[in-house]
């Protein structure tokens, strides 16, 4: 198992003896990563010769650390001990590495260090065994006094990784793989100890901002611990509830971890959720909005920074991505290499259906939270425009609902469910050409009654407040005609091009009790429904009803249980009165943390509690996830400590 360890847009997979193996693909991938490229591929110390044994081997934590010893025999115990200690800074990673003498004589130990950058984007190191071309691209190693400083360069592209050591290193050997091997010859006194300092800061392309290097690992862990206990700070947790208060914690402890650097419109330096560790360490449109909605009552600074960013990446006429359409909002951005040179389509990508009416809903959110109609009154031709995409390309005047298309090269499905085969009906069959999904027609509702409401008491509009006013009541009325399945009580998941009802029984259904699109006497059959056991698992609302013939427990989207799904749901059904549902709900999610160190990941498989008393990790979740980090505080917010 690897252990991540996160700092803004800087993240480490090491081993469990604090290694990086250097080993391509699979879903355990080690390096030190910075804006999407690995800038250490290769990190492994060997003492004598020899790979030493584990005593204790990396546990979780912001720092990693392990004991090793060299290998061995019961009938000679070890001549010393390593104690590693690793972190990770804002494009750096530092490294203690303590050596302790435990005999009654002096002792002599070689100490080598094998390291390399290989600079892969993190495209090329998924899963999907794509391959792409690189054409001119060219790797250096210079030697340093102190170290060894890798570059790299592909055009324009230039890029480098430079690793020095504190005592410096006696020698800098070849090893025949492009990989360099930092050596020491270390002498220690009868019961002695030496100590090694190693620091890398990674410079990626594009990326001017001055590194400060850091001066051990205790300093940088000093620093992480005072930024999580600044964000941390007035949040009122529940003591009734300690399970959630602890959720809520561990939570907030990760998203100070989880932001990253973006620009707003006046160029101005923000910090924003990203998606998640390892794949998503940058910032998703979607994810941003969900999580900053999450937690706007408790850090509304989240939702004034996300704001900014986006207004700053909205699409306008000039945008070349053919899924790029005025007043749409950015569904990803990346900073890579291969989205650098459009190998990838995801350097500004604007494959969502969603993160358009999301963002008004979150500027209308915040101003009415907070007060401050600054931020709405700055941002309100970006709010205009939006609405603009909404009602023009996003297809609610043509259609009457939100459209979207299979994206070519990019996103089949541009819902929150994203996935290939996420949008199916009951028997697993896709639909084909557009489709309508239900839970962004809910936002899109939102988003219309929120920016009427700004119009109408900030930007003094009132003729302009009564066009999307009307326009979010005849969404309402068309939904409910079109999309419910009356045999089923229940609304369709999607529509397809022709208006068929896509009729699988899904989790996104509780986000239209989160909107309020439902009328009553609907939304309470609808919450009651997401509580029967073929949806509730125990953990969770599965985001498939079981019993359907799509259904899977370990597909994406297809019968798992998401937290943030179930944070949007809990949030709807309190709306609806059904608070009973609400903490039924809450109390799965709390458990499911409970079980995992208080922290609730991307994603959990969807077998339910009765017959698995553990909750089942779904394979490749993301570790550290942004919107499941903020559940906690949607919990708390649906349900306060009870």
């Amino acid at each position: 198992m690897t252990q991540l360890l996160v700092r803004g847009a800087t993240f480490a997979a090491v081993g469990d003896r604090g290694d990086i193996s250097g080993v391509r693909g699979g879903g355990q991938v080690e390096g030190l990563f910075v804006r999407d490229a690995r800038h250490l591929s290769r990190w492994q110390l060997t003492v004598d010769g020899a790979v030493p044994e584990v005593l204790k081997p990396v546990g979780e934590g912001d720092t990693a650390r392990c004991v090793l010893v060299p290998r061995g025999g019961r009938q000679e115990p070890p001549a010393y001990t390593l104690w590693r200690e690793q972190v990770v800074g804002d494009s750096s990673f530092v490294e203690s590495v303590r050596i302790t003498g435990n005999r009654p004589t002096a002792t002599t130990v070689r100490l080598a260090l094998t390291v390399d950058a290989d600079f892969t984007d993190q495209f090329e190191l998924r899963s999907d065994h794509r391959t792409y071309v690189k054409a001119g691209a060219v790797r250096s190693r210079q030697v340093l006094d102190d170290g060894i400083e890798f570059g790299y360069r592909r055009g324009e592209w230039r890029s480098c990784t430079t690793i020095t050591a504190d005592p410096a290193p006696e020698a800098v050997e070849e090893t025949g793989t492009g990989a360099r091997r930092l050596v020491w010859t270390l002498e220690l006194a009868p019961h002695g100890a030496a100590e090694l300092l190693l620091r890398v800061v990674a410079r990626p392309h594009g990326d001017r901002h001055a590194v400060r290097v850091p001066s051990s690992p205790a300093a940088v862990s000093g620093e992480l611990r005072a930024a999580e206990e600044e964000f941390m700070e007035g949040v009122a947790f529940p003591t009734a509830w300690p399970e959630l208060a602890a959720a809520c914690v561990r939570g907030l402890s990760d998203l100070a971890a989880l932001q990253v650097p973006a620009r707003g419109p006046d160029g101005e330096g923000l910090r924003v959720p990203a998606g998640g560790a390892p794949w998503f360490l940058t910032l998703l449109g979607r994810d941003a909005l969900l999580t900053s909605l999450f937690a706007l009552p408790y850090r509304p600074q989240l939702a004034a920074a996300t704001l900014p960013a986006l207004a700053a990446t909205q699409a306008t006429a000039d945008s070349a991505s053919p899924v790029a359409q005025p007043g749409k909002i950015v569904h990803e951005v990346r900073h890579g290499e291969l989205a650098h040179f459009g190998q990838v389509p995801y350097g500004r990508y604007y494959g969502s259906v969603d993160a358009t009416p999301l963002f008004l809903v979150l500027l209308g959110a915040y101003t009415e939270r907070t007060g401050d109609a600054a931020l709405a009154r700055r941002l309100e031709r970006h709010a205009r425009a939006a609405v603009g995409w909404m009602l023009d390309h996003g297809g609610l005047t043509a259609r009457g609902y939100l459209v979207y298309r299979a994206d070519e090269g990019g996103l089949a499905n541009q819902n929150w469910k994203d996935s290939p085969g996420a949008i199916c009906r009951a028997d697993g069959t896709r639909p084909s050409g557009a489709v309508m999904a239900a839970g962004a027609q809910g936002y899109a509702y939102d988003a219309l009654r929120r920016t009427a409401w700004l119009a109408r008491t900030v930007w003094d509009d009132g003729t302009y407040a009564a066009l999307l006013e009307q326009a979010a009541a005849d969404l309402r009325d068309r939904f409910q005609r079109d999309f419910w399945l009356p045999e089923q009580g229940f609304p369709a998941l999607a529509l397809d091009g022709d208006g068929h009802r896509i009729d699988a029984l899904a989790s996104d259904a509780g986000h239209l009790l989160w909107s309020g699109l439902l009328d009553k006497e609907y939304g309470e059959a609808v919450g009651r429904r997401l509580l029967e056991p073929d949806f509730f698992s125990g953990w969770g609302v599965r985001t498939l009803a079981a019993g359907q013939a799509a259904y899977h427990p370990l597909s994406y989207h297809r019968g798992s249980v998401w937290p943030h799904d179930n944070a949007l749901i809990t949030l709807g059904l309190a709306r609806y009165g059904l608070h009973d549902e609400a903490r039924a709900v809450a109390r799965g999610l709390v458990d499911a943390a409970a079980s995992a160190g208080h922290r609730l990941p991307e994603v959990l498989a969807g077998y339910g509690r009765d017959t698995h008393p553990e909750p089942v990790p779904y394979p490749h979740a993301c570790v550290r996830e942004s919107r499941s980090a903020a559940a906690p505080l949607a919990l708390l917010t649906a349900v306060g400590g009870a």
